[in-house]
Parts: structure tokens; C-alpha cells; sequence
């Protein structure tokens, strides 16, 4: 049997690796921006009834166009950013990676390129490329956030076709402003039309409102969303999309017929009658983020100001192998290869605790 190598893989995915956290068995894992909560029991027995039902029809195909799940998206987006969001507005898709590469088959694609303001989430990256779509790696300031002059003159230099913002950004849990957002489109707007593409997957944990008001009057803006995080629901694979209802009608053009199951939309719209205790659950992470970020500066660590789920601490002369001295005492946290720094996600009380020991017990082995 041969390798990859000796495939006729494209030119553009050769010598690159998947995507991919470690996945190790140890006690307390705070790498992949999990939420640490269970699903409520009630939460599970009204899934359990939902997919009962859709068990009946599964020899049918589901509904297509996702109308009742689509609804109901809308009502928690309308409620959650105070703006009214029409059914007509919003997509879904098996988690918000899916939109993305919607989106990028839609309006990007070979010849067309996109620009994402690194660090920043790597799947944008990785999905442009599997598209085949040129990526090109925009400026931020030292302090990781968005330096907006020097990206609207980035825009206007390279004119891409798809400019992405990630707020609250991943890895780095730094929220975008409003008016950061608006000269980033006006900019893309200036040259061609290009869309800009808002990814709010950790929206619910920041400390400040959505950014979903913006798509009023701006039809080349989208921002995308996820069940995964504030959900509870990473098993579920569910994202979605709010834009103007032209985006929906383009990008229905490269879904692949019946791509959300009849399983998924159940589960999902389960989980979407029970979203005042999920949300609460947020809170709680909002609190337990809120005390990591104080923790670790008391010990002394340089923590970048988080509106997400998890936290980027550090710095550290050797970041990896900080990294693998927290998993010696049986923490895994995540190394995003941004220099110097690490990151953990917001766990249970008790799993916070156990990390805040481990970097006591790490750093007075090593000290920085």
C-alpha cells in the first residue's frame, strides 16, 4: 500500500496536515473550548421524544430547507441580539466550519482570495484552502487586536473577495468593535463588492452585544454562529447564519441536497426550547473565564483580555514545553503555536482549580 505522496493530491494540500486538537485521556481536558456541561436531563429526554418522532419518517428525506429549525434560529437570534431576525435571513448548516465552506464555495473559490487578521481561528485558512481559495494573512497590533487603518489598507492593497473577522477571535479571545467592523466593510465595499464574513461561535460568552445589528443595510455581511459552545452541543454539529436573505438564496446553491439530517434538526430545535437553563450555563463559564483571567495575572502570567469561553496566558520562553509540563500533572490545555502564550478553556469550578494548581506547581518548577 502506498502513501499520500505517491496520490495525485492537489498541489495546494500537499505537505499539510488536518486540522486537530490533541485528544489525550487525562483528568481535566481544557483544550478544545468545550462547554464542561452536561446536558440537563430534561433537556435530554425532550431530544430523546424529538428524535422519537423524526425516527417515524426516517425513510424520507428531511426537510431540505431546515423551515421549522430555520424559525426558530431566527426567534433566539431576534430575543439574544434585540434586533428582529426573519426565518428568511438565517441558514444552518452540520456546524459552523459547514457555513464556512459554504460560504468560501459560494464567493470564493480558484482565482478569488480571502484575508483573515492572524492569529485567528485556522479553520478559515484551512477551509479557503480546501475551496481553493488564495488566503492571504492580514496585520494585528501587539495586544492582538485589530489594528483597523492598517487592515482597511491591507483590504484596499489586495482586495479580497471574502474578509473574515472573528469576534470574539480564536485563539486569542480579543472582541472586534462595531466601528472596527464597519471601516473592515466599508473598506471591502470600496474596490468590488466583497463579502465579510463576522464569526461570533463564542458571541453568547463576550462581555459586549452581538454584531448582528450591523447586517441591517449591509447585504455583504454575514455572521455566522454555532450550537457547539454556548449550546452545550459539540456532538450535535450545528452552525448557523444571519444575512441578508440574497446570502441564503446564494449559498442554497452549493449545499448538497438534504445535508442537515432529520436527526440534527430535531435535536437542534430541542435544545433551542430549553435556552434559558442552557444560557445559564454561560453565565457560569462567563464567571469562571472572568476569575481565570484574575487567578493567573495574580500569579504573575500576562493574560489577554478574554470575551470568549476560554483564555490566552502566558508568556512563556518554551510555550510547548510549559504545554507538556501542565499535561505531566494531568491538565491539557491547547498550544496554538501564537509564541509564548497558551490557551485553556473555561472548565467546572473544580477543573479551573485543578489547572490554577497545576501552572503553581509549573511555574515554580520553571520559573519564567
Amino acid at each position: 500500500m502506498t502513501g499520500m505522496e505517491a496520490l495525485p493530491v492537489r498541489d495546494e494540500l500537499r505537505g499539510k496536515s488536518p486540522y486537530g486538537a490533541p485528544q489525550l485521556d487525562v483528568p481535566v481536558r481544557l483544550n478544545t473550548n468545550e462547554n464542561p456541561y452536561p446536558l440537563p436531563e430534561e433537556l435530554v429526554r425532550r431530544i430523546g421524544e424529538r428524535v422519537t418522532e423524526a425516527a417515524r419518517t426516517l425513510n424520507r428525506y428531511p426537510d431540505r430547507d431546515a423551515v421549522e429549525l430555520r424559525t426558530a434560529l431566527a426567534a433566539y437570534l431576534t430575543g439574544a441580539a434585540g434586533i428582529t431576525v426573519e426565518r428568511e435571513q438565517v441558514w444552518a448548516a452540520n456546524g459552523s466550519n459547514e457555513i464556512i465552506q459554504q460560504l468560501l464555495q459560494t464567493f470564493g473559490g480558484p482565482g478569488r482570495t480571502a484575508i483573515g487578521f492572524e492569529p485567528s481561528y485556522s479553520m478559515h485558512a484551512l477551509i479557503a484552502r480546501g475551496t481553493g481559495t488564495g488566503w492571504l494573512s492580514g496585520p494585528r497590533r501587539a495586544d492582538f487586536t485589530i489594528d483597523a487603518p492598517a487592515a482597511a489598507e491591507a483590504i484596499a492593497e489586495q482586495q479580497p473577495d471574502v474578509v473574515f473577522v472573528c469576534s470574539p477571535n480564536n485563539p486569542t479571545g480579543t472582541a472586534v468593535d462595531p466601528e472596527t467592523v464597519l471601516a473592515l466593510y466599508d473598506a471591502a465595499q470600496a474596490a468590488k463588492p466583497s463579502m465579510v464574513i463576522v464569526d461570533e461561535a463564542y458571541g453568547e460568552f463576550s462581555h459586549r452585544p452581538s454584531l448582528l445589528p450591523l447586517l441591517e443595510g449591509r447585504p455583504n455581511l454575514v455572521v455566522t454562529r454555532t450550537m457547539s459552545k454556548a449550546f452545550g452541543a459539540a456532538g450535535l454539529r450545528l452552525g448557523y447564519l444571519a444575512a441578508d436573505p440574497g446570502v441564503v438564496d446564494a449559498v442554497q446553491l452549493v449545499r448538497l441536497p438534504y445535508h442537515l439530517s432529520a436527526v440534527t434538526q430535531a435535536t437542534a430545535l430541542a435544545a433551542l426550547e430549553h435556552t434559558g437553563t442552557l444560557l445559564g450555563y454561560v453565565q457560569r463559564l462567563k464567571d469562571e473565564r472572568d476569575r481565570l483571567v484574575r487567578e493567573l495575572r495574580a500569579l504573575g502570567c500576562e493574560v489577554t483580555d478574554s470575551d470568549a469561553n476560554f483564555v490566552q496566558f502566558g508568556t512563556f520562553d518554551d510555550a510547548h514545553a510549559t504545554w507538556r509540563a501542565l499535561l505531566e500533572h494531568g491538565v491539557l490545555v491547547r498550544d496554538n503555536g501564537v509564541p509564548g502564550r497558551l490557551r485553556v478553556t473555561a472548565g467546572t469550578p473544580e477543573e479551573n482549580d485543578a489547572f490554577l494548581d497545576a501552572v503553581r506547581a509549573v511555574t515554580k518548577e520553571t520559573p519564567r
